[in-house]
């Protein structure tokens, strides 16, 4: 950015509860961040006066769901009040002087961790009248007119606007760079609907994390998923046309065992036979067990002579905020099974827990061309997901 603009703060938004992982992050990582403001599911951190390379300033930790430069913060009686106020705030006039932002984040931090008592997070009412009153207010005609559009995703590599809903009453203005795609979405959560008929909310996790790696999936493309009872993410993999191996001693849900692509192995990983696994391209994992059990129930299947296995998708829990101290050393054994392109997450699905992405090479997460016109095109066909992250069951 130019003509002199500073921040003097970053945000950073989590999980209800994440934050004490991020704080310990920076106090290791960024030490000349100090913490500014915090509360359940959002943190603000002061920037060291004179800071030049502020734009590499913002938290780094697989515990961020989305990060920003803060603006100020607006209060009022009524939201009117508040929108109106949004676009005196003075750091966002000299924003404003020297961008031009094609969208308007509104979200309110989580109430809760994510699957308890109902809880999801994403789009609410309140949110939603928010965004409407900054798009009849705003001096920024692009911004009033996506304001009052459907559209969920905002487009790669441009500014856009964060009005984080701390309280209903407190607002905290940013602003943040779609450099990545999870940064496209508002507060760092797709827009994804879990169906009236989804075996259990496995479906949402399995939902976010597809559309969050951007795996090199192709329909017909055979997988393994190991943990599968009672069948939510299997069923969100077999609407994406893969054939499913779904490997749980436990009962799987009826719409899902009749599914002609699903196969059930009704036994423990470590009882099913090798060549069950043999011709699966992915491998996917969410076990009810510690880190540890995990990582050892699937490194029994991938570093077999026999496996074919291209990438892999694992849940780890967290029994214990500590055990996040653990996930470089996760990192490392992952990788030393041949999975160079590592990647964590703490999805906005996500309970306690955090989303383990490993391809064999960054290079399969590239693009192809077609051959006969020259444009790019992702190998999968796109995940589909519908409006609004609701209640649900867990």
């Amino acid at each position: 950015m130019s003509n002199g603009w500073f921040p003097k703060f970053v945000f950073a938004s989590c999980q209800y509860g994440a934050e004490v992982v991020i704080k310990n992050d920076v106090t290791k990582r960024q030490p000349e961040l100090r913490l500014a403001f915090s509360r359940p599911g959002f943190i603000t951190f002061k920037l060291p006066e004179g800071l030049i390379d502020w734009q590499s300033a913002l938290p780094s930790s697989p515990f961020v769901r989305g990060s920003g430069f803060s603006l100020g913060k607006v209060s009022g009686e009524t939201a009117s009040a508040a929108a109106e106020a949004v676009w005196e705030l003075p750091d966002l006039q000299e924003f404003l002087r020297t961008q031009t932002p094609v969208d308007i984040h509104v979200w309110q931090r989580d109430a809760a961790t994510p699957g308890k008592r109902g809880f999801e997070p994403g789009v609410t009412a309140l949110s939603e009248e928010v965004r409407c009153l900054l798009g009849e207010t705003t001096p920024v005609e692009p911004l009033r007119e996506k304001a009052n559009s459907q559209a969920t995703v905002s487009p790669r590599n441009r500014w856009v606007l964060d009005i984080v809903l701390v309280e209903p009453n407190e607002w905290w203005i940013g602003c943040h760079r779609t450099d990545k795609r999870a940064d496209c979405w508002p507060g760092g959560v797709p827009d994804i609907e879990l169906p009236d008929d989804a075996a259990s909310r496995a479906y949402l996790k399995m939902a976010e994390s597809l559309e969050w790696s951007a795996l090199p999936i192709s329909r017909g493309d055979k997988c393994v998923e190991i943990g599968c009872a009672p069948g939510g993410a299997a069923q969100r993999l077999l609407e994406s046309g893969l054939q499913v191996v779904g490997v749980d001693p436990a009962e799987v849900a009826e719409s899902v065992l009749k599914h002609p692509a699903f196969r059930h192995l009704q036994r423990r990983a470590i009882d099913v036979q090798r060549k069950e696994f043999s011709n699966s391209k992915w491998l996917f994992s969410d076990i009810n067990a510690t880190p540890a059990y995990t990582l050892d129930a699937v490194e029994a299947i991938v570093t077999h002579a026999s496996s074919s296995v291209r990438g892999m998708i694992l849940t780890l829990k967290l029994t214990n905020w500590e055990l996040a101290e653990e996930l470089s050393e996760v990192v490392k054994r992952v990788k030393s099974w041949g999975y160079r392109d590592v990647r964590l997450r703490q999805l906005a699905f996500n309970g306690k827990e955090v989303c383990l992405v490993a391809l064999r090479s960054r290079g399969q997460r590239r693009l192809r061309r077609r051959r006969t016109t020259g444009k790019r095109h992702r190998v999968d066909g796109p995940h589909s997901t519908v409006r609004g992250p609701k209640s649900s069951t867990s």
